[in-house]
């Protein structure tokens, strides 16, 4: 051991004859001193090595399935109410007839576009045209294609008519009826955005030709 051997030392250098030298006597006291210290222990064999402590990893910043909050779903677009398609021309044309039959006359006017003026007659004048029918029934076909064009919109209806006069004669009549409305524009009211008869093409027909209902 080192310890034992600053001792030797000390007692060959005493033996020598230079015990009362200060010279002497602090270099060997450094060295007991320097022996004293103790050297970092070694660790025995098979000994497991110390290891750092694991440190904690911070949460996941945008990486999904690390501890990150999923991210927030993006606002949905603010979009505009739909557009009258043609399930909703074929019910104006629907409540028109409806209207007929039942002699609501006024009604039936006002489904006319530009309230009821695109019917070509004052509202009396609709309503006597009309006053000569003991029957009036009408069956909507399919409708055909939307027409859209420069914020128009046109859509025709094939529709089919039987009844008969006061006078007991029969009456048949086909032909398409055209519906319009404005597009959704600035500046369009809500009676512009609906859909308005424009135009009827019903003519006197053979009560046996046939028409496919919607």
């Amino acid at each position: 051991m080192r310890i034992a051997g600053g001792a030797v030392l000390a007692l060959l250098l005493a033996g020598c004859g230079g015990g009362g030298s200060a010279d002497n006597a602090a270099v060997v006291n450094q060295t007991a001193e320097a022996d004293l210290v103790a050297a970092p222990p070694e660790p025995a064999a098979g000994a497991p090595t110390p290891v750092t402590p694991a440190t904690t990893m911070p949460a996941g910043e945008g990486i999904p399935g690390v501890s990150a909050p999923p991210p927030a779903p993006a606002p949905a677009p603010s979009g505009t109410m739909a557009e009258p398609g043609a399930d909703a021309a074929v019910q104006v044309l629907r409540d028109y007839f409806a209207a007929i039959g039942e002699r609501r006359y006024g009604d039936a006017w006002r489904l006319w576009g530009n309230g009821g003026q695109a019917s070509g007659m004052s509202q009396a004048a609709f309503a006597q045209s009309f006053a000569k029918y003991a029957d009036y029934r009408a069956v909507v076909g399919a409708p055909g294609r939307i027409d859209a064009g420069a914020g128009q919109r046109y859509i025709p209806i094939p529709v089919r008519v039987t009844g008969k006069l006061r006078d007991g004669t029969p009456v048949a009549m086909t032909g398409p009826v055209t519906l319009h409305r404005s597009g959704d524009i600035d500046g369009a009211t809500a009676e512009q955005r609906a859909w308005r008869i424009s135009d009827s093409g019903l003519k006197p027909r053979p009560a046996t030709e046939p028409i496919v209902p919607q």
